[in-house]
């Protein structure tokens, strides 16, 4: 069977393609038959596989075996730690997080963020010792943007004033350092997908003194009663296979840049440039030109980009993570150009001459001023 050739992909934080790695550990692991929860041998087994993959997952992101709790996904992920972590706790968010957050968190007090997308911690501080304790839900990395915002400070103000902070890392993981124990967080989501392995796969990292937690889907009993339902786990073998291949993409700082200099030469804005950012990821605005038009034109070009997050390009609405930055008109004018592990310069240049061709067609004529 031929393969569809896909053109150019950069649309790696919404996902990234399989790495080999990721891909020969699933296909070792699909020739396990037993379900993991059985005690015979093919059980046995199976097991085997997954806890060799929860060490392998807990040694690369600083975390004991026993405190990683898979799940399906980052969305799931993060569902769990608001409800177990938010028990008895009122919730507070940044303005940017993802909308798994928002959707689980809804009247959570919302933290706003600067023109660059960092938190602002003086509000952040204001909004804690106003009220009873909170679990706080911070994204490590925007999916949008690529702002790293400054977890650590987040999770020392947290300590102080009696709050749990829980950190989204999906984007994260994999393309900078992340050490779990060093963030001094209380639990931390990542999810296969965005690391280059199998979409299904993902864990909540806890905290030991956060390790028996309220379930959100109940079952069996599977992972110590804290997650029910049968593991996948040729998902999971592929999931840490991927982690365990990712190196933090610094390499990608390069191509990135290149991408950013040749949007700006045919009038894009970068969004947040001037905050810490992901290596692979950069928001480019074309004033007067639509998002969705924009992602169109360059998928046309052969050049796959998204419109904000997406799970939600479908939508033609303007991001609410440049909203909350301020972007006004521009928070629907802007698209995500997000380098996979794979990327090459070819990728760029081609992206770079597609940008220019779109730009020419979709930018507003200027208006001639009158003597």
């Amino acid at each position: 069977m031929t393969m569809l050739s896909l053109g150019h992909y950069l649309d790696a934080n919404a996902t990234e393609p399989l790495r080999p790695e990721a891909r020969a550990a699933m296909l070792a692991a699909l020739d396990v038959t037993g379900n993991p929860s059985s005690i015979h041998a093919a059980g046995r087994a199976a097991r085997r596989a997954m806890e060799d993959a929860r060490e392998a997952l807990a040694a690369r992101f600083g975390v004991r075996a026993g405190d990683v709790v898979f799940t399906s996904g980052g969305t799931e992920a993060d569902a769990l730690a608001v409800h177990a972590l938010g028990q008895g706790r009122r919730l507070v968010i940044g303005a940017t997080e993802h909308d798994a957050i928002r959707a689980a968190a809804p009247g959570a007090a919302i933290v706003p963020v600067f023109a660059n997308g960092l938190i602002d911690l003086n509000a952040l501080a204001a909004i804690l010792a106003d009220g009873p304790p909170a679990l706080v839900c911070l994204m490590l990395a925007n999916n949008e943007t690529g702002t790293i915002q400054p977890v650590a400070e987040a999770a020392a103000l947290c300590r102080t004033l009696g709050a749990l902070l829980h950190v989204d890392a999906v984007q994260a993981a994999g393309r900078m350092p992340v050490n779990f124990s060093g963030l001094g967080a209380s639990s931390l989501a990542i999810s296969s997908h965005k690391l280059g392995g199998p979409t299904g796969a993902g864990a909540l990292l806890l905290a030991p003194d956060l390790s028996t937690i309220v379930p959100l889907i109940r079952g069996g009993g599977q992972e110590r009663g804290r997650r029910g339902g049968t593991p996948p786990v040729a998902a999971i073998a592929g999931f840490a296979a991927a982690a365990l291949a990712t190196a933090d993409a610094g390499n990608l700082a390069g191509l990135r840049d290149m991408a950013e200099r040749a949007a700006v030469a045919n009038g894009a804005l970068v969004i947040g440039g001037d905050a810490p950012r992901l290596a692979n990821t950069t928001c480019l605005a074309l004033p007067g030109a639509r998002a969705d038009t924009q992602v169109i034109a360059l998928d046309l070009d052969c050049i796959a980009v998204s419109a904000g997050a997406a799970c939600s390009s479908g939508k033609v609405a303007a991001s609410h993570v440049l909203a909350a930055m301020g972007l006004g008109e521009l928070a629907g004018q802007a698209i995500r150009v997000s380098l996979p592990w794979n990327a090459t310069v070819a990728d760029v240049d081609a992206f770079a001459a597609a940008y220019g061709r779109m730009a020419d067609r979709l930018r507003p004529p200027l208006v001639s001023r009158a003597a």
